[in-house]
């Protein structure tokens, strides 16, 4: 039977559980801090398993009580209670094991992650650029809402306002695992405030969602780096133009560059730079994943490719569009001050539900 299938892997699953449990605790695995992260990591992931498990079996137990009733009970209303229950429990116990079914598919090891959110203006002149800035503030009210913290640290503002470019990095619990669905290119049909005539304009801004890179996911040689300082610009103080606390690293090796010019110390401007391009080097290979699933199967992800038109957004008709997964809803106002969850909520379960389809070709 299915559920003795389950029963099996989540007892395996809670085994592992507790065995991870006790290495956690011991003082040469505290002391050797890569594995202690990582095997925290893995411990923390199994949770939800090992709570749907509990959560299972005593729901198998239950059912098993409720039919024993039904067999031996003679009186008529405990008889009808207990059916009432069973009905319930069966309703319970098949639902339990689609959630199962998914928690137990593979987990991408990223969406744990924290995340690089990049922003960009693309076709449309100043008008992609002031949508560039709706998405931002878009992303801002959004991670505010989860209780997430952000850090911006690369901007380039647009001549009649928004920005041409805007990176900043989000910090909380499952972070890219959520935000990996923006990725890809955003589209708004609206008249622009530059617009005399009342036409209605299309224009586009490109996001990229990174899953950021941890210390140990990747071996950055210093001597592989070239930083340059500059003064920064834009908002920032007296100190702008003034003193040389921007910073520009370059990889030499890839040829990525990265800078970041949001703090006025020198320092803090290096080391996050330099944790962002950290990131973008991990990325190169997360890349090469990303286009593997995307040939065995329809993902909702599209990480890197800025040709792949996700989403519009028509001012007109108060309208949003979703065209991976053909969804349309006409509450633009709301999306567009942070309410995207269920968007997302609904990317997820058609991942989940591609994901589910592929494991059951396999």
């Amino acid at each position: 039977m299915e559920e003795n299938s389950i029963l099996r892997k989540l007892e395996g699953l809670r085994h592992k559980f507790e065995e991870i449990g006790q290495q956690i605790t011991d003082p040469a695995v505290i002391g050797d801090m890569k594995r202690y992260i990582s095997l925290n990591k893995e411990y923390r992931e199994l949770e939800p398993l090992v709570e749907a498990y509990d959560k299972f079996k005593n729901i198998l137990s239950n059912i098993d009580s409720s039919r024993e009733i039904l067999s031996s009970e003679k009186d008529e209303e405990m008889r009808d209670m207990a059916k009432m229950e069973l009905e319930s429990l069966t309703q319970q116990q098949a639902e339990l094991e689609e959630e199962i079914k998914v928690l137990l598919l593979p987990a991408d090891p990223q969406d744990s992650k924290n995340a690089v959110l990049e922003i960009r203006a693309g076709t449309g002149g100043d008008e992609a650029s002031i949508f560039a800035g709706d998405l931002y503030r878009m992303y801002i009210k959004y991670i505010e809402a989860k209780g997430w913290k952000y850090e911006v640290s690369s901007i380039s503002e647009g001549s009649s306002g928004g920005y041409k470019e805007i990176v900043l990095s989000v910090t909380g619990k499952g972070v890219y695992g959520i935000l990996k669905y923006e990725s890809g290119v955003h589209r708004v049909q609206r008249v622009p405030q530059t617009e005399t005539q009342g036409r209605v304009h299309t224009s586009a801004a490109t996001v990229a969602v990174l899953p950021e890179a941890e210390e140990f996911d990747i071996d950055l040689r210093t001597e592989d780096i070239r930083k340059d300082t500059f003064c920064a610009s834009g908002p920032g103080g007296q100190s702008v133009n003034t003193t040389y606390s921007a910073i520009r690293l370059t990889h030499i090796p890839s040829g990525i560059v990265v800078q970041c010019q949001d703090q006025k110390s020198q320092l803090k401007n290096y080391d996050k730079a330099f944790a962002e391009l950290r990131t973008r080097l991990y990325n190169l290979e997360y890349q090469k994943y990303i286009d593997e699933i995307s040939q065995k199967r329809k993902t909702m992800v599209s990480t890197g490719d800025r040709s792949a038109k996700i989403r519009t957004y028509n001012y007109q008709q108060g309208r949003v569009t979703d065209h991976r997964i053909n969804l349309t809803l006409y509450n633009l106002s709301a999306i567009i001050d942070g309410d995207i969850q269920e968007i997302i909520d609904k990317l997820q379960l058609a991942e989940n539900a591609e994901r589910l389809k592929a494991a059951s070709q396999e």
